[in-house]
């Protein structure tokens, strides 16, 4: 291995005093300064980033950003490699703390867990988050929710929390509008009487809190579009991807023609699976799909006689 010997050199090769932030880790420098080959090594026992080529050692004092133990064979690895729980929004404290676990057979443990707890908890605050972040999590397992959009809500609730919003209001009906503009922002519609019906407050708060969250927020939800509830709603009625198909078929030409403005998208929806169903040969009667869809039977019957007047469809009853 090759090194240079003047100052002259290191002052060309490794940089000055203002380069060694620069060049600690090696990352900025792409290839040799003295032969231009770009196949360069990182020798961590000794901290020195040397070309393989020619062996000048090119930044010295790299830092080892792998484990501290060396391991020879994956049995060490496995063995040696020590991971935690990832980072979560959905716990307060991100999960980054050491959980005590409870042990029935140990007076001390229990001690500590308890201990720990209060620790925990510092405030009013804190213990108020801490709900909300239950509820939130609560209402998505209710509703069937992935994960991404229970990490979403709480990511929320943590923005209007931090904008002291949440003062004065209540928890529930914030937690559960959070919710709601979340699944309407990653397209994973749910009707806000589904939402309703698990959250502890009635609609009119959630409705109140929703709008409020959007100005003070200054959120963009787009309309929901009825096509977003036509498969799952479709799931739900046992029909096939060939009805599925063509409510959806429906729906589009509806909106070319404008039938669709002005009113609710889920009574579109159940208007247009409705009639779909009889075209395919899978009847459902209009109260199955009030029931699915949480559309009375009145307003499917509207929008049934409007679709199917407007866009020239002749079902056989």
């Amino acid at each position: 291995m090759v090194t240079p010997d003047t100052d002259k050199d290191k002052g060309k090769h490794k940089g000055g005093e203002g380069d060694k932030e620069e060049t600690a880790y090696g990352e900025e420098i792409k290839e040799c300064p003295e032969c231009g080959s770009k196949n360069l090594i990182r020798d961590y026992g000794k901290a020195e980033l040397f070309c393989a080529n020619c062996g000048l050692v090119v930044a010295e004092n790299i830092v080892d950003l792998g484990p501290e133990w060396r391991a020879f064979d994956f049995e060490q690895v496995s063995r040696r490699a020590r991971v935690g729980a990832p980072m979560t929004y959905r716990i307060h404290d991100k999960g980054l703390s050491t959980l005590v676990t409870w042990c029935p057979t140990g007076q001390g443990q229990y001690k500590l867990k308890k201990w720990q707890q209060r620790t925990h908890i510092a405030n009013t605050t804190e213990r108020s988050f801490i709900f909300a972040l239950s509820e939130i999590d609560r209402m998505a397992c209710a509703l069937r929710l992935p994960m991404n959009i229970r990490e979403a809500a709480s990511m929320l609730y943590r923005k209007a929390m931090k904008k002291r919003l949440i003062r004065g209001r209540s928890i529930e009906g914030i937690a559960t509008a959070i919710l709601y503009i979340t699944c309407r922002q990653y397209g994973v519609p749910r009707t806000l009487e589904e939402v309703r019906d698990i959250s502890r407050v009635g609609q009119k708060e959630i409705s109140r809190a929703y709008r409020f969250l959007l100005r003070e927020l200054e959120l963009k939800v787009s309309p929901a579009s009825p096509i977003d509830f036509v498969p799952r709603f479709c799931s739900l009625l046992n029909l096939s991807s060939e009805i599925r198909s063509k409510a959806i078929e429906i729906i589009k030409h509806a909106a070319e023609n404008e039938l669709t403005n002005g009113r609710g998208p889920i009574g579109i929806a159940a208007a247009a699976i409705y009639i779909a169903a009889i075209l395919g040969g899978e009847h459902r009667t209009q109260k199955e799909v009030s029931d699915v869809t949480g559309v009375t039977e009145v307003t499917i019957r509207n929008r049934y006689k409007e679709l199917s007047e407007q866009l020239d469809i002749d079902v056989l009853l």
